[in-house]
């Protein structure tokens, strides 16, 4: 089925637990306890771990991986925005952002330079009841890690400037207007809060916060948050990866021992939502499409009914075999419908979804009764346990998919601690799962779900209240805020940290980390297939990637949407089994297949464990050669096409991409959208479909990507059907020509009353190389705008708190390429934002990088080969990516030795060839009526673009 809008959770969160008596550990730092050891046991889902404590209360958790030269640190701090007073919403987000500006130690911008320049990848997130960091880096930077993370845990405060604050200030208030404001739908989950919750509940108001409260507070409220909430009592730090456990924990001891114990922190009282009525409310938004949304309030993280609970969402509305896609999708009632519950330490609410379509069908009274009348008859027909065995074997997959990299074990084992005081909890969590039964869900639904009041939200185009369920029953009362009383700087306690060592001084990196390229094998067919594949045996599971010359780019002009529609079909159910049959097959090995087309490729997907990968290739042959190519599935799927692109046509960040294509390669077929148009879609035949797939699902030309717990004899063995697969080459492309364009315009695309800019500063490139002229233009940008301290970023994110974020970027295919310079900015910094950007610009391709930054890049580019091969997923888009463009074995060596090899001036040269500003075309996707007038006054060229439908 095709998802146009997914809801912002997932389905479940598997946790475990195990434990051993934890007496055989001796000879630890001083100040440090042994709290526990868990070692693997035979047979069971689980993330082996020791659990130590600190004088000060800091919880440590190591968990040691020796598959891959690489650490990833993780440090969550016990507070959210639940924890925030009425008034001062977006605290707990807002600090996230403060403690990337550098500490006592280490100076501004300097924490995002060093992780990067080490050649890892680090960032931060908040929810409602926690904020965590992390970074993933070579195992050699492990102790420069610790040293980075314990500085701004204990001497943060003396570095947080006003000037930080009002930069940062800003920076999260474009944040909430690129991901709220100006997002279709952005406002939802706001709106739902404050129906569900009372005014002054923790869960009322978003993570994001309101803008009325960042405006009110200055910057000590931000330090008294920070004292109350960041001691190490109130911190997990999680360690995994290629580690030496005593060395780790001696240098844990020297850098977060001597950090002084916060204030005492006391879980926070659980408080699930209570509604005495059912409440109706509405939001006019910028959309084309309604939807509907039903919340009830159901218990808490880790309530004896969230299991049930989460399985009866499963049985609603996940998957082809749900009663909501049944009742509402697949009778084109609805584009998308669903079912999940949101569960969070102090609440949980269930929800039930259904998106509308464009036009008149879009009214939410009919939709809304038949979601009802789809709830009503589930309490008729419960739900029988072959249905549960399914749920269960994708859950248990699951469970062992996420022990693949070690950022996800060791973002469950802090999450798990944090709440659960327990890191390792999935075998459990499968167990709590394997005991739902057909009369816990039930009574699940009747205790929650059943006759009980609810919110409904109607989400209706602006101007169409006749759209919505029922009129308004209940608005969101006007706020009660306190009188602001300013925190004062000699109201702070600060605690300082009393070391017995240079804390100035940053950890040296001993030795280098060598990552080592998977060993790979190749097999060719006799009709025509070639596959590359290595072997891994971390975790006992299979991907395979199958990759047709079946992309858009071989379908002719007025025939756009082919290809996906194609793809789409295929995943529609065989001639011998049903799209429902084949979905409970899949569900109960716990496997994945489908089908994605792309712009030369239909990729056929299989993802499984290595137990059930022989019966997972059964179905993807039988998907593969047996489509059944139903008229009335085809039907249906062109008519979701279709209101995908309506809401394509909703989303600022996909119009400037459009239009970047119709402005670079026009009258070519890459200007098109790969989705295709309205008229497109419209002109397909069920006959279109059956003679694109006789010709393009071919086996000569077809590459197949294999990487997991598997020898290449059984990869031969397993996939001996292919053999008899025969078929024609799939046809010739005509080249494309491009013209050059010379003249620069400002592309002015109206998103009316949108309170941001997408803007973009676009020209034509090449076409792909590994280690050439594109490569060498890859590296020159990275300090122009290719990472986050580069220098548009810093200067449009940092200096100026015009946006949220700013980069440059270059695509390329084997025929074409472009250069892309990329922000959504505030409405009232368009014009200044395009000017900065072209100064930057200018100013690189004249005087070029600086030493520093050619040693920063040196360093950065580097190093990152230790993070690139971990998963089987980035191993199978390595091996794809060498089949794809017939790249040597060897490609990433000889690309880092470019990188330690290639001269300054080189780079200069190509910057100065290819970042020049006048060279780049303007397009601005945004409010025409206020921004037209501003953008008259750059004296450049303009055109209202329109973005064909």
């Amino acid at each position: 089925m095709r998802k146009i809008w997914l809801g912002a959770f997932s389905l479940f969160t598997l946790f475990g637990c195990s434990s051993h008596n934890a007496s055989l550990f001796s000879s630890l730092p001083q100040g440090v306890t042994l709290v526990e050891s868990v070692a693997a046991e035979p047979g069971k889902t689980m993330i082996p771990y020791s659990k130590y404590r600190l004088d000060n209360g800091l919880t440590v958790i190591l968990s040691p991986d020796h598959s891959d030269p690489l650490v990833h640190v993780d440090v969550t701090y016990h507070v959210g925005s639940a924890r925030e007073q009425v008034g001062k919403s977006g605290f707990a987000h807002f600090f996230e952002h403060m403690m990337f500006q550098g500490s006592e130690h280490v100076a501004d911008q300097e924490h995002f330079r060093l992780i990067t320049e080490a050649g890892g990848t680090l960032n931060g997130s908040t929810n409602r009841d926690s904020t965590n960091y992390f970074e993933t880096v070579p195992a050699n930077q492990l102790e420069k890690m610790l040293w980075l993370e314990s500085d701004r845990m204990g001497y943060l405060l003396d570095a947080v400037s006003q000037r930080k604050f009002e930069i940062q200030r800003a920076t999260v208030k474009n944040e909430r207007a690129q991901n709220f404001d100006n997002r279709p739908y952005g406002l939802m989950w706001e709106k739902m809060g404050e129906a569900m919750y009372p005014e002054g509940h923790p869960y009322s108001w978003q993570t994001i916060g309101y803008v009325e409260d960042l405006d009110r507070v200055n910057v000590n409220d931000l330090k008294a948050f920070f004292l109350r909430w960041y001691g190490p009592n109130n911190a997990v730090l999680t360690i995994g990866g290629d580690i030496d456990v005593d060395e780790t924990l001696d240098w844990i001891a020297k850098y977060f021992g001597p950090i002084p114990k916060g204030p005492e922190v006391i879980n926070a009282p659980k408080q699930p939502a209570k509604l005495d009525a059912d409440r109706f409310v509405t939001m006019q938004d910028r959309i084309e499409q309604p939807m509907v949304m039903i919340g009830w309030p159901t218990k808490y993280l880790g309530d004896d009914s969230q299991q049930s609970l989460d399985m009866l969402a499963t049985v609603l509305g996940s998957g082809a075999n749900s009663l909501l896609y049944q009742k509402l999708v697949k009778t084109q009632q609805a584009v998308d419908a669903g079912a999940f519950q949101d569960c969070s330490e102090l609440a949980c609410t269930f929800y039930v979804y259904a998106m509308a379509p464009t036009g008149d069908k879009g009214h939410l009274a009919p939709l809304y009764h038949e979601l009802m009348d789809t709830l009503d008859e589930f309490k008729r027909t419960g739900v029988q346990q072959e249905r549960l065995d399914q749920v269960i074997g994708t859950a248990e997959a699951n469970a062992v998919f996420s022990l693949q990299s070690v950022r996800g074990k060791v973002t469950r084992l802090a999450s798990n601690q944090t709440f659960f005081n327990k890191p390792d909890r999935l075998e459990q969590q499968l167990e709590d799962i394997r005991a739902v039964t057909p009369e816990s869900v039930m009574a699940a639904y009747n205790q929650f779900i059943a006759n009980q009041n609810k919110v409904t939200l109607s989400v209706v185009p602006k101007g169409k209240l006749d759209y919505q369920v029922a009129a308004e029953n209940f608005v969101t009362p006007k706020r009660h805020l306190p009188d602001y009383q300013p925190v004062k700087e000699q109201d702070l306690n600060y605690r300082r940290p009393q070391d017995n060592f240079d804390r100035s001084v940053m950890p040296q990196v001993a030795q280098s980390v060598t990552a080592q390229m998977p060993k790979l094998y190749d097999l060719h067919f006799d009709n025509g297939i070639d596959l590359l594949g290595s072997q891994t045996s971390e975790t006992p599971t299979v991907q395979l990637v199958l990759k047709l010359p079946a992309g858009e780019r071989y379908v002719p002009r007025g025939k756009e949407g082919l290809a996906d529609l194609t793809a789409s079909l295929l995943q529609e159910g065989t001639t011998k089994h049903s799209l429902e049959e084949l979905e409970a097959q899949l569900n109960k090995l716990g496997s994945e297949v489908s089908v994605d087309a792309n712009n030369y490729t239909t990729s056929v997907i299989v993802s499984s464990l290595e137990k059930n990968f022989a019966q997972t290739l059964e179905i993807m042959q039988e998907v593969l050669f047996h489509p059944a190519f139903n008229a009335q599935d085809f039907q249906r799927i062109k008519q979701q096409m279709l209101q995908s692109v309506v809401y394509n046509h909703q989303q600022p960040s996909w119009l400037a991409a459009q239009a970047s294509r119709q402005i670079l390669f026009a009258g070519t077929v890459f200007e098109r959208a790969q989705g295709g148009t309205a008229e497109s879609i419209q002109s397909l035949t069920l006959d279109d479909v059956k003679r694109f797939y006789a010709k393009h699902y071919t086996p000569q030309g077809t590459q197949i990507v294999v990487v997991g717990d598997v020898t290449k004899r059984e990869v031969r063995n397993k996939l001996a059907f292919l053999k008899q697969w025969q078929g024609d080459a799939a046809p010739l492309l005509r080249p494309q020509m491009v013209t050059p364009l010379t003249e620069q315009k400002i592309y002015l695309i109206d998103k009316p009353d949108a309170p941001q800019t997408s803007l973009r500063l676009v020209r034509q490139g090449l076409p792909f190389d590994a280690t050439g002229e594109v490569y060498l233009t890859q590296l020159a940008n990275f300090n122009l705008a290719g990472n986050f301290n580069s220098r548009i970023n810093q200067n449009l994110r940092e200096d100026k708190g015009y946006t949220y974020g700013a980069s440059g970027y270059l695509t390329a295919n084997r025929e074409v390429g472009s250069i892309v310079f990329s922000t959504q900015v505030r409405k009232d910094a368009t014009v200044d934002s395009i000017v900065e950007m072209q100064q930057e610009m200018a100013k690189f391709s004249k005087s070029g990088l600086s030493d520093k930054e050619m040693k920063f890049l040196r360093l950065a580019v580097g190093q990152q080969d230790a993070l690139k091969y971990e998963t089987p997923a980035q191993k199978a888009a390595l091996l794809s990516n060498i089949l794809t463009y017939s790249l040597d074995e060897d490609y990433l060596k000889q690309r880092n030795d470019i990188v330690e090899s290639v001269s300054k001036q080189t780079l200069n040269d190509v910057a100065s060839k290819w970042f020049n500003p006048d060279d780049y075309q303007i397009v601005v996707v945004g409010d025409a009526k206020t921004l037209k007038p501003q953008l008259e006054k750059l004296n450049i060229p303009m055109e209202e673009l329109e973005i064909i439908r």
